[in-house]
């Protein structure tokens, strides 16, 4: 599985995600790197003040941090390759980064769209059921995979989130 780096601008704990004024971006940023640790992705993230020596053993952060200073943060790092800086990736570009090679039929439902690869799961019934025990409760309620049917996209609700 892969392994994600995030260099994070000076903050003041790990994630950002405190005090009375959360910035919206850095709470998706957490919860999308909770996600994909779910998912058996490695996350390691650094935060400049609490942990300066990350940056400077990384040649690569240390020369991204010389060239373009503290714009060049949060810088995102996959199996040693830039993958993106002075942003934070969507969830669907760290899914692509870090989950693109893992197996399709290793992948939830929700994961494959995200990829693309849910035209490459399993066609025959009897292999893509799900018993609604095990359906996905996520935001779309659980209602997209209901008992012994065939695994296929969920309808886009409302919010967009199932689709």
């Amino acid at each position: 599985m892969a392994k994600i780096e995030v260099f994070d601008p000076p903050m003041c704990c790990s994630t950002g995600v405190c005090g009375p004024s959360v910035d919206p971006a850095l709470s998706t940023f957490a919860a999308d790197l909770s996600w994909l640790a779910d998912q058996g992705v490695v996350v390691e993230r650094h935060n400049l003040s609490q942990e300066p020596k990350a940056f400077a053993e990384s040649d690569l952060v240390r020369g991204l941090l010389t060239e373009r200073g503290d714009e060049a943060l949060p810088a995102v790092v996959v199996d040693g390759e830039l993958r993106s800086s002075g942003r934070f990736p969507t969830r669907a570009e760290l899914a692509e980064w870090s989950l693109a090679g893992s197996p399709v039929d290793a992948l939830d439902p929700v994961t494959a769209k995200l990829l693309g690869a849910e035209s490459l799961r399993p066609s025959h019934p009897a292999e893509a059921t799900q018993p609604a025990d095990t359906a996905d409760s996520g935001c779309c309620g659980g209602d997209e995979l209901a008992t012994d049917t065939p695994l296929a996209p969920a309808a886009s609700g409302p919010s967009g989130c199932c689709g």
